[in-house]
């Protein structure tokens, strides 16, 4: 800690710093390296929000494991590394599904009827209900993901576990069963 009181510390005294849990020196660190690192991934990824949040984690693993740092290298690799990881991760999708789910958890939570059993309701004795009750399974999981629900199509294809390609074609389908359930 007396390092730190002395002037502008090295980046490994820094991280040694870390390691033994001193925060000003984490704080340092972060002031040194978030803009870079953000500059570095918005090269990678148009989404800011999700940039911002892949530089919290790249530093919330820093805190967590700067021990594991070895000397010989660089850190602003090592902080890429980690950074450029996590930002993988999360295109990959281990994120977006994770928010999705909290999301959706969240809503399903609310003791008010969703919009779905709203809809239902309505037309529980009408021709829609029966056409709805026609389409199969899989059919009516992306009406509810895509109309109901209101989800995007990729969100649905997250949600669902299937390809976009394939949320495409299963609304086009149930869409054309329906119309023709109705006329």
């Amino acid at each position: 800690m007396s390092e730190l009181k002395r002037g502008s510390p090295g980046d490994a005294e820094l991280l040694r710093a870390v390691a033994d849990g001193d925060r000003r020196a984490f704080e340092e660190l972060y002031r040194r390296y978030a803009p870079w690192l953000v500059l570095r991934l918005r090269g990678r990824c148009a989404d800011p929000v999700l940039v911002d949040d892949v530089v919290q984690e790249t530093f919330l693993d820093v805190w967590r494991g700067a021990a594991r740092y070895h000397r010989e290298g660089d850190v602003a690799g090592w902080l890429w590394r980690i950074g450029s990881r996590r930002l993988v991760d999360a295109l990959r999708g281990d994120g977006a599904r994770s928010r999705l789910r909290q999301m959706l958890a969240r809503l399903r939570q609310r003791d008010e009827a969703s919009a779905e059993e709203q809809v239902l309701a309505r037309v529980q004795h009408g021709d829609l209900a029966g056409s709805l009750a026609g389409l199969s399974p899989e059919l009516r999981a992306v009406l509810q993901a895509t109309v109901i629900d209101g989800l995007t199509t990729r969100e649905a294809a997250v949600l669902l576990g299937i390809p976009p390609g394939t949320v495409k074609t299963r609304a086009m389908r149930a869409r054309k069963q329906l119309r023709e359930g109705l006329t």
